[in-house]
């Protein structure tokens, strides 16, 4: 570092000494302090900077209660599959016979497991539970809802017991439809090879159709109960799913940014579904927070992802609902997180290299305070010099600390991608339900996507 930018990084260290707002973790102040930064939006992005962090969870479960007890707020949508995510809904409202939230969590079987399969995730689920156990009115209760599309199968399953079990003779027309997707063992990725090589022809024209046959069906009972709308809802957004998730895997050996696209465009519209939803049971504006990684929260358009022509989540939100969204990131300088080494690999605790000097975490970690919040609404000079493009870490569900400055980091204008951010300097790995990971601190450089 030359003496000019020595200086600089000197200059910026003071001025975010003084702008900064210290917090002790995730208390009542830390609550409080966020509430009101967030305001009046009802739309509430809360990122994370790995998808291994037991603050990470421990903060956004926090605040999320805080929301929903003090400003009404009504959904958690997560960064998980549509499907897998179900049952921890039908957990919550206690539409289920279900007593137990390690059962709720039971349809997280693929890679990475432990992403909501974890500890953490168990407590949220009771306390969620035990708040809407209160609730008499059944459109007044907390939902969670999943973004995600990779559950290609399990949402046919679901598309065609419903209708089995209420138009029996759709559900043939359904089956014959879906039938498009054999023989291929219900593997995706097969269907992507396949139709990548013209080896078997696509079936998104099949999928668009069962779609809009759901909805039409769906739909066709105007005073529908509380509990048949929800059936209608969860059966009409699994045939979306179905149409994404064709349309996301028959583009899989296509550029990174076509399928990253698909899938943050499908997290958008399920967001709008959700929200179109909520207020046709409740006849109220919605209120909505989701969980989601920074890469996916965080604004793409102050990011490298822009000229790598992706967009994402938080910009989308942005876009379409202005004001009314709020976008909270968090970051880590050292300590632990759960991640594997490759792809569809095991789970190791994995030590947190320094930060790059230079980067927004090695800023972060030569403050004062090791844990605290930064508003970057605020006008100030230590907000505009944090608009300068600096390098900032991802860590997805793989760790590659051998190519760190590669797999890891990114250029970005951090007030422009986030409003506020949560930093807390030491952190802790989060704790897998179903697996205990080793401890991995070194190992060779991993050549495998982000994964994030």
């Amino acid at each position: 570092m030359d003496r000019g930018s020595a200086a600089i990084s000197k200059k910026l260290i003071r001025l975010l000494n003084s702008a900064i707002i210290p917090c002790k973790g995730y208390d009542a102040q830390f609550c409080e302090t966020l509430s009101a930064l967030i305001g009046e939006a009802r739309i509430v992005l809360m990122g994370e900077a790995t998808h291994g962090t037991m603050e990470f969870y421990q903060a956004r479960m926090a605040l999320t209660r805080y929301l929903i007890q003090k400003k009404g707020f009504q959904a958690v949508a997560i960064e998980g599959d549509w499907t897998s995510v179900y049952p921890m809904h039908h957990y919550c409202q206690v539409l289920s016979d279900t007593q137990n939230s390690n059962c709720a969590l039971r349809e997280f079987k693929r890679f990475p497991t432990w992403m909501w399969k974890n500890t953490s995730m168990l407590n949220f689920l009771e306390k969620l539970r035990d708040y809407n156990s209160q609730i008499k009115n059944p459109a007044s209760k907390v939902a969670i809802y999943g973004l995600d599309l990779y559950c290609l199968y399990e949402a046919i399953s679901a598309v065609i017991a419903y209708l089995q079990k209420y138009y029996p003779e759709a559900a043939k027309e359904a089956i014959q439809r879906y039938h498009c997707f054999e023989p291929i063992n219900q593997d995706p990725q097969q269907y992507a090879y396949l139709a990548k090589y013209q080896l078997k022809r696509t079936c998104g024209k099949e999928v668009m159709l069962q779609l809009v046959d759901t909805q039409r069906l769906a739909y066709q009972h105007i005073n529908a109960s509380a509990e048949e709308i929800e059936h209608q809802f969860y059966a009409t957004q699994n045939a979306r799913v179905v149409k994404n998730a064709e349309n996301y895997y028959s583009s899989l050996f296509e550029p990174h940014h076509i399928t990253w696209n698909i899938r943050d465009l499908h997290m958008i519209d399920t967001l709008q579904n959700i929200i179109a939803h909520i207020e046709t049971v409740t006849r109220t504006p919605a209120k909505v927070i989701v969980w989601a990684h920074n890469s996916h929260i965080g604004d793409a358009r102050a990011t490298e992802m822009y000229e790598h022509q992706e967009i994402n989540l938080g910009q989308l939100v942005r876009e379409r609902f202005n004001t009314s969204a709020y976008l909270l990131g968090f970051s880590t300088a050292e300590g632990t997180v759960t991640a594997a080494s490759t792809w569809g690999g095991p789970a190791y605790y994995k030590a947190i290299q320094l930060p790059i000097q230079g980067s927004y975490e090695w800023f972060f970690h030569e403050l004062k305070a090791k844990n605290f919040i930064i508003n970057l609404r605020e006008q100030t000079p230590a907000i505009h010099l944090l608009s300068s493009p600096q390098l900032q870490r991802a860590i997805g569900v793989i760790y590659q600390p051998g190519t760190e400055r590669l797999s890891h980091y990114y250029f970005s204008h951090l007030p422009n991608q986030f409003d506020a951010l949560v930093h807390f300097d030491k952190t802790h790995a989060v704790i897998p339900l179903d697996t205990k990971p080793a401890s991995r601190v070194s190992e060779l450089p991993d050549t495998y996507p982000e994964g994030l």
